[in-house]
């Protein structure tokens, strides 16, 4: 194989533990807990708008070589800075950072009941702090270690729970609710949001093949993000199948289980208590490990691009982790319950520009604004009126 090949490939396994947070897991697993009979036509919504929207925004953003800046300046430079300011606050400690580390406790709790929420997220804080405030390889390596653990134990999850499962059992929700909620709950995993600043790491690793550096041929750049993103999102998928599937076959033993403890009970039904813990603390692990990256990223955002470096990159990293424990003690249902609103006005917005940015770059089609300002204006008024 090829030095090319080989770095598709490893892009394609970046790119699934880059996307792979809280949210990919909690969310299949409450669709299929609801869906039960009809899981099939939920994981049809779940992988429009869980595997190919955000996949699309990742396509939308190698046209414009991962510049953030301006692919959203498009709609005007204080509009597209603003956009920039709430995505990463989003990803940062308003949303995907607090909910990493509310499912690292939800999960644990399981096997630690008396440990509180406060105490976990003031200690997940601490250590995220520790591996962030200086540049550290453990992180490196322990990513090395975790993803091949965390794969492992969730494809024995599903495999196992697919193999012992009972009837599959019949569903009270129609196919068109339940395919709707599938799109919905597609929204609530944030990786879209995400796709928008992986996109630049992503291309960071593509270049380093030496037909991409040599040629600076960006048809071959695009083909190689292509290819790479078909492994992530295969990866995805067969994820967000098997966790679905696992849990609408175990639907009946789930009944009262909140989402955010479903992984947990799954593992150690289909495990056992002692397989399962290793599952949790490989998921529990893997959320913490994305947190650390998130909180260095929204301080490296309010260092360079908010404060334009007045703001020290280790006072941010604290503001951000002082915000970050405030909104990771309101448990994941809190967050959710939170972030629902705003991910569903915005995410069609978002979902155009993807797309006119794409015909701008392939077919120079220029308008953008006006779609966008109106269709983000539609959502709002559609939201408010349901």
């Amino acid at each position: 194989m090829d030095l090319k090949n080989k770095r598709i490939i490893s892009t394609g396994l970046a790119m699934f533990s880059m996307f792979f947070g809280a949210g990919n897991v909690v969310f299949p697993l409450a669709l299929g807990q609801i869906a039960k009979g009809n899981t099939l036509y939920a994981i049809l919504g779940l992988l429009i708008t869980a595997v190919g929207v955000p996949f699309l925004g990742l396509i939308s953003m190698t046209l414009f070589d991962g510049n953030y800046k301006y692919f959203f300046n498009r709609v005007g430079k204080v509009p597209g800075f603003l956009i920039s300011l709430c995505i990463m606050a989003l990803l940062g400690p308003f949303g995907a950072l607090p909910r990493c580390i509310a499912l690292s406790f939800s999960t644990m709790q399981l096997y630690f009941p008396d440990m509180t929420a406060s105490s976990f997220s003031i200690v997940s804080c601490l250590i995220i702090f520790a591996f962030t405030f200086r540049k550290n390889s453990i992180i490196d390596v322990l990513g090395v270690i975790l993803t091949p653990i965390l794969l492992g134990s969730l494809a024995f999850i599903i495999i196992k729970g697919l193999i012992v499962s009972p009837t599959l059992p019949i569903s009270d929700t129609s196919t068109v609710d339940i395919f709707l909620k599938g799109l919905n709950d597609g929204y609530q995993t944030m990786d879209l949001i995400g796709a928008f600043f992986f996109s630049s790491v992503v291309l960071s690793c593509l270049k380093t093949a030496p037909e991409a550096d040599n040629e600076k041929n960006d048809k071959l750049i695009i083909n190689m993000t292509l290819k790479a993103s078909l492994i992530g999102a295969t990866l995805l998928s067969l994820v967000y199948i098997g966790f679905s599937f696992v849990a609408a076959f175990h639907s009946e033993g789930l009944s009262g289980v909140t989402p955010d403890k479903l992984i947990g009970i799954i593992a150690i039904h289909v495990l056992g208590p002692y397989a399962g813990i290793v599952a949790c603390i490989a998921v529990a692990l893997a959320c913490l490990t994305t947190a650390i990256a998130l909180a260095a990223v929204f301080a490296e955002f309010i260092h360079y691009d908010i404060s334009n470096k007045k703001i020290g990159y280790v006072p941010a990293l604290i503001g951000t982790l002082i915000v970050t424990y405030f909104i990771s003690i309101l448990n994941f249902s809190g967050i959710a319950n939170m972030l629902i609103p705003i991910l569903q006005v915005s995410y069609p917005a978002l979902i155009l520009l993807s797309i006119l940015n794409i015909a701008y770059k392939l077919f120079h089609f220029k308008p953008v604004k006006v779609p966008v300002i109106a269709v983000f204006v539609a959502s709002l008024v559609g939201y408010l009126i349901a």
